[in-house]
């Protein structure tokens, strides 16, 4: 496969519009970290965004980051630690999940709506996005949004960019919000929860004007007993009062401790990159959103059928499943789940021979289907971008 890495949006330009010209499908890629996500790629010919590298524009006291597609997240967090800065949706790290190297890009994270644990709080990765420049499928270079929040024109396609999954366009620079880094981070620990248990504890905290910017429940497994996880982050004095009103909300709870620390952040790192679902072997895993009063529902309606393993994120309105490899037996009982419980379920991790023959996304109405069908042909009316990647036929 012929593997195309413009150096900047003029050869990408040039790169896409012979594409169209020739009818060349081209798979829209950063670093590859997540090319066994999705759709198996169904394309001639590959256009990377490796060689566009670089923060173009950082102001931090205005709290806003600009860095081309290729760039390596770790150096954009690098660059914002620097200034005590983060990207506020703690995006996810999806290499030991899928067994893939390299560096992630940041590119991909807003092509894929990215975002980790603190989303409950600070949204996902789409509403940090305030800017984007792309090429459509006609090879014509697109921008949209700005540097500031003010500047609204065109926000709607940067929203609509992000979670795209390349389809729409080759993205050659995102523009992000950040926010100061917290101070301090610390997680109450309930032990010995069933999963209701662990939802109830959790939509407490959320409830509570504690700005809890984690609440996860990694259930029993082996005996070693559930955890139920509420993260608290902020300035240390602040963090020492909310916690202690956190432990008096949750005084009926009895078997709690407070973690902190290296051990702590390693903690909400495996549940941030689902690492805790991957000693399970050869298996499928399932990225299912849901409202979270019915997770545990939903995981026991799976349960009944298959080998299944999974934990909560999201207040428990994220639910990571593992299940045996058995291609449309399982896919079956996950969409029957949803269906009864209402959700949508993604499968996240498979071979490509299982994900060339299922609906990897939850599938769209009709409505929807037409809808999305009209955006990608007035954007890539060749239909030359990512084809198949989300959709058969988009």
């Amino acid at each position: 496969m012929t593997v195309h890495t413009p150096r900047d949006e003029q050869d990408a330009s040039i790169v896409i519009r012979e594409a169209a010209d020739k009818g060349t499908l081209l798979n829209i890629a950063g670093n590859g970290t997540k090319a066994a996500m999705g759709r198996p790629n169904q394309t001639d010919a590959s256009i990377s965004s490796t060689a566009m590298s670089g923060i173009t524009l950082y102001e931090p006291a205005e709290l806003v980051i600009s860095a081309r597609a290729g760039t390596p997240v770790l150096e954009v967090m690098r660059v914002l630690a620097a200034k005590g800065q983060e990207l506020p949706f703690e995006p996810m790290d999806y290499r030991s999940l899928l067994g893939t190297r390299g560096d992630p890009t940041i590119g991909a994270v807003a092509a894929m709506n990215i975002s980790g644990p603190r989303r409950i709080m600070a949204g996902a990765a789409r509403d940090s996005l305030i800017g984007v420049r792309f090429v459509n499928g006609r090879g014509e270079v697109v921008k949209s949004g700005g540097r500031v929040m003010k500047n609204v024109t065109g926000l709607d396609l940067v929203k609509l960019m992000a979670g795209s999954w390349g389809t729409l366009g080759f993205l050659t620079e995102v523009t992000f919000k950040v926010l100061p880094k917290q101070e301090r981070m610390a997680t109450l620990v309930i032990r010995g929860l069933d999963d209701n248990q662990a939802i109830e504890a959790l939509s407490m905290a959320l409830g509570s004007p504690f700005d809890v910017t984690g609440a996860a429940h990694i259930p029993d497994r082996d005996r070693r007993g559930g955890s139920t996880l509420i993260r608290l982050e902020g300035f240390r004095v602040s963090v020492d009062y909310r916690m202690n009103e956190m432990k008096r909300l949750m005084k009926r709870f009895r078997f709690m401790d407070i973690l902190e620390g290296v051990g702590a952040e390693a903690l909400w790192q495996s549940v941030r990159d689902a690492t805790i679902l991957t000693d399970q072997g050869n298996r499928a895993i399932w990225r299912v959103s849901t409202v979270p009063a019915k997770g545990p529902d939903l995981a026991a309606h799976v349960a009944q059928a298959l080998d299944a393993q999974w934990f909560y994120d999201w207040g428990g309105g994220l639910v990571w499943i593992s299940t045996p490899l058995d291609g449309d037996a399982g896919a079956s009982i996950l969409r029957e789940a949803t269906r009864t419980h209402g959700g949508h379920a993604t499968l996240v991790r498979a071979p490509a021979e299982v994900r060339s023959t299922l609906d990897v996304f939850e599938p769209q109405s009709d409505a929807v289907m037409t809808l999305s069908r009209g955006i990608k042909a007035s954007l890539d009316p060749a239909g030359i971008l990512n084809p198949g990647r989300m959709y058969a036929g988009i």
